[in-house]
């Protein structure tokens, strides 16, 4: 099911669940919101893959367990199928907490995961989180991210070599990405405008061949860039 959106600035929503009720949940939510429209729903990840590509949503909202096509694969399909410079952002979205789920879809690409039991409100700031370029992750979900990416023994990969390629700035920037911070607090640490944080963060990002924040965050732990308690 399809529909116009309300205005040009609205956050275009792709609704991907394979329960009716779950997703007349979550439209009815999101559709109070003046900056949001649902323009479809999809009940497996197959549709999913479709739609995204027919209607070039700006945020995919998706579940993990579906039939034909699980969340996991459709999101490494999105990532990989459609076209670049305006693929969506993918905010998994489960029931399950599973640590696998967790990091099957940070590395198939997603820009956020959050579980269910949270607030409406947390799913719409989630969103527009995700809509604007930034990742996202639960709050509870982050330590064991980190803990699972760590490579306490700073051992180098392949991947390492791209670092020189980084500004001592950028590689500021990237350290204190790592550790969550947001541009404003960067920003204040750094004493640099948030204007000019936000070029170096897409900077790092380019160079490193990374989608987005978290990405950035999984790169820097896995790579020795940054250590746990550092």
């Amino acid at each position: 099911m399809t529909a116009e959106p309300a205005t040009s600035r609205a956050i275009r929503i792709l609704l991907a669940d394979d329960h009716h009720l779950v997703r007349t949940g979550f439209r009815v939510i999101l559709e109070v919101e003046d900056d949001m429209h649902v323009v479809g729903e999809a009940a497996d990840g197959e549709r999913a893959v479709s739609m995204a590509g027919a209607l070039r949503p700006d945020v995919v909202l998706m579940d993990v367990e579906m039939p034909r096509v699980d969340g996991l694969e459709a999101t490494r399909r999105i990532v990989a199928e459609v076209d670049r410079p305006n693929a969506p952002a993918v905010l998994i979205l489960t029931t399950f907490d599973r640590d696998d789920y967790l990091f099957a879809a940070l590395r198939a690409g997603a820009s956020g995961f959050l579980l269910k039991n949270g607030t409406p409100e947390a799913l719409v700031a989630a969103i527009r989180v995700v809509a604007r370029g930034d990742g996202l992750i639960a709050p509870e979900l982050t330590r064991r991210v980190i803990a699972a990416f760590a490579r306490p023994s700073g051992e180098p990969t392949t991947a390492a070599v791209a670092l020189p390629d980084l500004t001592p700035r950028e590689h500021e920037v990237l350290i204190l990405v790592a550790s969550g911070a947001s541009n404003a607090e960067i920003a204040a640490t750094l004493r640099l405008g948030e204007a000019t944080v936000k070029t170096h963060v897409s900077r790092v990002l380019t160079k490193l061949g990374l989608r987005d924040r978290v990405q950035a965050v999984v790169f820097a732990y896995e790579h020795g860039v940054v250590r746990p308690g550092r």
